[in-house]
């Protein structure tokens, strides 16, 4: 019973505070490692390396599976809105969003806060085993192996924990620093402040990069994307000459480039281009691409893989219902095996995440020297017109049956009936992941690689300091490195600012950046400097739970925010200046009982807050 107790403190602490569902015994039965005390599991080095892959693979679940977790950061950004309008949450935010609305923020297909908070510290409580265990190996560090081994896996702790609370602190800001395992409960937590917790990182993340290598086991920590990281954090701390410095670390030197020739599967197939390539699930983790940081390795044919990642499904429209033909017939139909096969060609999608005007048009449009530019070329970017009446009903009756859709008839109505979920234009070339399972069911999207991290990240992140910086140009020069490679036109110094690099995110890092923690990141930047906005105003971090960046940005580029859309069944969508912050879910608050967690302000719950701590003692 000794090590059942033991083993059980252990994976329950984190889970009975920061849990909706507390850890029951129960929980043990399944798993042969509950049998295992920390003295036999993380005594030699393979057993903290497996720790580190936990810590990793914890990671990877963001962005897999229907309605994935993931689908929650652009439900909060310009990029995206909840597109199921068969139901009525994750659209009226300002009505539904609470700390006790049970599946406002519960695990559902529609919204998944509550996993930004749970997981989240799961999987620091699996970098935690690392800092705590470290030295229970017998190292001897007079050796130079061996210390590098020690320091190495520390290092790669560190970042994972560094990964975490990042995305922490830009959710939910002030939150309570965990920097080991507990192995009795622990009920007295308090908040730390943000950038207490940010200059922890940056001190860890310093450190890792000077152990962590390059090369080692796909899916782990790297040395690029520990600076990559730290350039981030960098940012978040407005140390914007440090940003650059760990930028120029990553870009300049080490194995990684920006992939700018062909490669991979297709590479004879002369109808595709690098865009295609760099984001076939295929080519994602072949030793060729060099751009990669950070990697989530998710194939069907491994074992430990965490389910098929459902892009299609996700991000795509549900264009086969919904549309008919100017005839007035039914005109499309999403069966694998008609004659028209539009299923296993381009995927069918439900539309849980539908794109904004903006992501689909605006950062396209006249004046943005995108004419040219592969990620809105035909057969990377799909528009609807591109796809034809396939309904095989149509066929010798209705004589648009193979012709291309048209979005209305020709006395102008409309011939959609639900424009928010089933009409909208999409990056196939991210999206379309390939089922070879799924023969004659759904292309919903099978089994990819992922990446975490890229590279051409860190250059729009090296632009972005050099714009606080207020170095237009250098700033240009790193932005054009990327509209190069999608063949798209430069951009002059003069015509960049904020506003234009987060254009480019959105161009080149749709579907794969956490939007909404950016945004957040980049509207604290704006409260510390008080630099004007693209937005045409100044803010204050006293007043930032009602004006900040990232609630106007929203509302100047996202057209179902700002206009009130409804759906069919009334449900309008709404957003509020305080969910630049989320809710910290009661239940952690409440089961903290002798300590303060405390809540966001705009939330039930703040009465009992308490000045965030500025210190870390562990």
């Amino acid at each position: 019973m000794k090590r059942y107790k033991i083993i059980y403190h252990i994976i329950c602490t984190i889970s009975v505070m920061f849990s909706l569902s507390g850890c029951t015994k129960d929980f043990l039965q399944p798993n042969p490692l509950s049998f295992y005390t920390p003295e036999n599991t993380y005594n030699t080095p393979e057993g903290l390396l497996s720790a580190l892959q936990a810590a990793a693979k914890n990671a990877w679940y963001e962005k897999v599976g229907s309605g994935a977790p993931y689908n929650t950061q652009m439900f909060f950004s310009d990029l995206a809105v909840d597109g199921a309008t068969d139901a009525t949450n994750s659209k009226d935010f300002a009505a539904q969003l609470n700390p006790d609305a049970g599946g406002i923020l519960s695990n559902d297909q529609h919204l998944n806060i509550q996993w930004y908070w749970n997981s989240v510290y799961k999987g620091i409580k699996y970098a935690n085993t690392v800092v705590t265990y470290i030295d229970l190996p017998k190292w001897d560090t007079t050796q130079t192996e061996q210390r590098k081994q020690r320091n190495a896996l520390l290092g790669g702790a560190y970042f994972w924990r560094a990964y975490y609370y990042y995305y922490l602190t830009n959710c939910f800001g002030d939150v309570p620093w965990v920097g080991k395992l507990y192995l009795t409960p622990k009920l007295d937590f308090y908040t730390t402040s943000r950038s207490t917790i940010l200059l922890k990182l940056k001190s860890d993340l310093e450190y890792a990069s000077e152990w962590v290598e390059d090369g080692g086991v796909k899916g782990l920590a790297t040395k690029g994307a520990v600076l990559h990281l730290l350039t981030k954090v960098n940012l978040a701390l407005e140390k914007f000459d440090d940003a650059v410095v760990s930028a120029d670390k990553l870009i300049n030197s080490g194995p990684y480039r920006l992939m700018t020739a062909r490669f991979g599967l297709d590479v004879a197939d002369a109808s595709k281009n690098i865009i295609w390539d760099m984001h076939r699930p295929e080519n994602i983790s072949l030793p060729v691409n060099a751009e990669g940081l950070l990697i989530a390795v998710n194939r069907a044919n491994l074992s430990g893989n965490i389910g098929a990642n459902q892009w299609i499904r996700n991000g795509s429209p549900f264009w086969g219902r919904n549309i008919n033909t100017p005839n007035g017939n039914t005109g499309m139909n999403d069966a694998v095996g008609v004659e028209i096969d539009l299923n296993s060609t381009y995927g069918r999608g439900v539309g849980f995440v539908r794109a904004t005007w903006y992501s689909t048009h605006m950062i396209w449009g006249a004046g943005t020297n995108s004419a040219n530019d592969l990620r809105h070329a035909p057969g990377n970017w799909m528009r609807m017109e591109d796809l034809v009446y396939n309904s095989p009903a149509l066929k010798g009756t209705d004589s648009y049956y193979g012709k291309p859709l048209q979005k209305y008839s020709n006395t102008g109505a409309l011939l959609c009936s639900d424009t928010i979920r089933s009409w909208y234009d999409w990056p196939h070339y991210k999206l379309f992941v390939f089922d070879p399972t799924a023969a004659t069911s759904s292309q919903e999207g099978g089994y990819s690689d992922m990446y975490l991290f890229r590279l051409a990240e860190t250059y729009l992140l090296r632009a972005e300091a050099f714009l606080w910086k207020g170095d237009a140009n250098s700033a240009a020069a790193d932005i054009n490195v990327i509209r190069k490679r999608a063949g798209a036109e430069p951009l002059n110094p003069e015509q960049v600012h904020m506003g234009t690099l987060l254009d480019e995110r959105a161009r080149e890092l749709y579907y794969e950046e956490e939007r909404k923690i950016e945004l957040t990141r980049i509207a604290y930047t704006y409260a510390a400097t008080g630099k004007t906005a693209p937005t045409g105003k100044t803010y204050t971090i006293a007043n930032f739970a009602d004006d900040n960046f990232w609630y106007d940005w929203l509302m100047l580029k996202n057209n179902f925010y700002n206009k009130g859309v409804k759906t069919a069944l009334g449900i309008s969508y709404t957003m509020k200046p305080n969910f630049v912050l989320w809710p910290v879910p009661a239940a952690a608050i409440a089961g903290n009982t002798q300590g303060v967690i405390n809540q966001n302000t705009g939330y039930p719950g703040t009465a009992g807050n308490l000045p965030a701590l500025t210190t870390i003692t562990e």
